[in-house]
């Protein structure tokens, strides 16, 4: 069973498909046509500006106009794959829990009916679980309150003074965007870190992985992407500090219905807040698992879950990029084609 028809659970298909698997799994995405989250990004947010697409296994890009938004681009050549993959996918079905069943298997509950399943391959991305911080007095806020999840344009806040709360790459990408229409405030908890030079993926890139897979080894939660990356100065960077967007201020304490209180204690007035405050992983089905530990965190070796070896993790903690989806879809089913074999010990 892989739950999740974004590009990792579409890796994961075509090795499962590879491996023999034909005919013995079954994908259940939640959405109503391919494309997983990239369906739902913001209007504005075009290919030139994405920070890349890897090629689906067998299946290169096509050239993609660069002026094309992600929402429609990406979709489309996710669709062409499982047709030419023969996917066996259903959707829309909205997975509810995964709960321990009898003789090993496990119950995957879902709004169209129940599956039994010898393992499972989650695939559920983050884009459903977005953060959204509470600070006091957020609900008496007379103006306009968004998470980045709900944004489509800057338009929406034109002649607006907008707070823009994040530091990571969509709160950059947002802010730099909304700064063109309107007058910005960004506000972040920590003080960003701006990358000196390109971001080097055999030297940097392998180190920023090591450190992720060290969290998820020893059972820690993993932080943002940007936590272990930091941020780099693209083109959407550099015009942002061109316009002055990039005058960072420290993280208000409170808000009020007519604009913010300030950590120093003054008041500053704003029409909106753009929550750009990130997301986190989409699992809460698994919760009757038990899969969590005392800090939070799950602890895996590889893609396989240490706590319960029938569950595997992809596009998660290392995996979260679209390279590092396709590999752990691989890593995955390899896993499972070892354990599968392995007589059951009762």
């Amino acid at each position: 069973m892989v739950i999740g028809g974004g590009q990792a659970g579409l890796s994961a298909g075509y090795h499962l498909k590879r491996r023999g698997f034909d005919g013995d799994f079954v994908i259940l995405d939640a959405a109503p046509a391919p494309g997983g989250a990239w369906r739902e990004r913001w209007e504005s947010l075009r290919m030139a500006t994405v920070n890349g697409i890897f090629d689906l296994p067998g299946f290169a890009k096509p050239p993609l106009d660069p002026d094309e938004p992600s929402r429609t681009a990406v979709p489309r050549y996710f669709a062409a794959f499982e047709d030419q993959a023969g996917l066996p996918i259903k959707r829309p079905v909205q997975v509810i829990a995964v709960r321990p069943g009898p003789d090993r298997e496990l119950l995957v509950e879902t709004d169209q009916g129940t599956w039994a399943a010898r393992a499972v391959i989650n695939a559920t991305g983050t884009w459903t679980n977005p953060v959204r911080p509470y600070y006091p007095g957020q609900e008496t806020f007379a103006g306009l309150q968004l998470h980045t999840r709900d944004y489509v344009s800057a338009e929406r806040f034109a002649g607006l003074r907008v707070a823009v709360v994040g530091g990571g790459i969509s709160a950059l990408q947002q802010l730099e965007e909304i700064s063109r229409v309107a007058t910005t405030l960004w506000y972040t908890r920590r003080e960003p870190i701006f990358r000196d030079g390109a971001f080097e993926p055999e030297g940097a890139g392998r180190e920023i992985i090591a450190k992720v897979v060290a969290d998820v080894e020893a059972g820690r939660p993993t932080g943002s992407v940007v936590s272990y990356t930091e941020l780099a100065w693209t083109p959407y960077a550099l015009a942002a500090r061109s316009r002055g967007a990039l005058d960072r201020r420290p993280m208000f304490t409170a808000i009020e219905p007519y604009g913010v209180r300030e950590a120093d204690g003054s008041f500053t007035s704003v029409d909106a807040i753009l929550w750009a405050t990130g997301f986190k992983a989409a699992l809460a089905h698994l919760d009757p698992l038990g899969l969590r530990n005392e800090l939070g965190g799950i602890r895996m070796t590889g893609t396989q879950v240490a706590a319960d070896p029938r569950i595997h993790l992809i596009g998660f903690g290392p995996s979260q990029s679209t390279v590092g989806a396709n590999r752990a879809g691989r890593e995955a089913v390899a896993a499972l084609v070892k354990y599968l074999r392995v007589p059951v010990q009762r």
